[in-house]
């Protein structure tokens, strides 16, 4: 099975309205920079996006949130986006707030194939709303389900033409589970090696779960904030 795709254009070229997809990255490190523009420049609509965070208003997410081409956002960290800010209270986005362990863990359940799992995170807060919750132990649990999606987009440091991939520090956070959670995963890399150069020790996401992979081009890298320290 050939996976190399000469671009991002034709790695989501069968990314339609509706779908659902999983985007991996820690706050802005890591994201799927080059994807996003290409959904961007797709103008697919009503997508429910998952990912630990809405990016900003310029970068990121905060692109395909600019354009109203989300419909749905999951997240756990949406705090630097004033573009969804006014989505969210103007009613034109829907917003699921999840813990981040909570989001966290319904990914990786689903990389697993564990349907639900229990966890103390929300119990007594509006998280809990509608959710099944049982006593263990004499402690309050409720049931959270696995997170699946119709496509995993991610994006890691080095990757062979087999898919195997390999992730830098906080990378790895979400987007080692999110390739393993989509029906489809695309992966985009700094580098595109041969098999047999990438360690086996190194191999962060093995690659049978990557259906396609490109190398990307142009990434800004940026950060939320940089903070430098004041000189005395």
């Amino acid at each position: 099975m050939n996976k190399i795709f000469s671009g991002a254009d034709e790695a989501i070229y069968d990314i339609a309205d509706s779908a659902t997809i999983m985007l991996g990255g820690f706050g802005l490190n890591g994201i799927p920079e080059n994807c996003i523009a290409a959904l961007v420049k797709k103008g697919i609509k009503n997508l429910i996006c998952i990912s630990n965070n809405a990016g900003v208003d310029d970068f990121g997410l905060g692109l395909l949130l600019k354009t109203k081409q989300i419909k749905k956002m999951i997240s756990s960290y949406v705090g630097e986006n004033a573009e969804f800010e006014r989505q969210l209270l103007s009613g034109e986005l829907e917003v699921d707030l999840v813990p981040q362990g909570t989001l966290a863990t319904r990914i990786e359940m689903a990389g697993t194939g564990i349907p639900a799992f229990f966890t103390p995170a929300g119990v007594g807060t509006e998280i809990a709303n509608e959710k099944e919750i049982r006593e263990f132990n004499g402690k309050k649990y409720l049931m959270e389900y696995a997170l699946h999606a119709d496509f995993s987009i991610v994006k890691a440091w080095k990757g062979d033409t087999l898919g195997n991939l390999v992730f830098r520090k906080t990378t790895r956070n979400f987007s080692t589970s999110m390739a393993k959670a989509g029906n489809i995963t695309i992966a985009e890399v700094e580098e595109l090696v041969q098999p047999g150069e990438i360690n086996p020790d190194a191999v962060d996401v093995a690659g049978v779960y990557v259906h396609r992979i490109f190398q990307g081009i142009n990434y800004e890298k940026r950060i939320e904030k940089r903070t430098v320290r004041i000189s005395s």
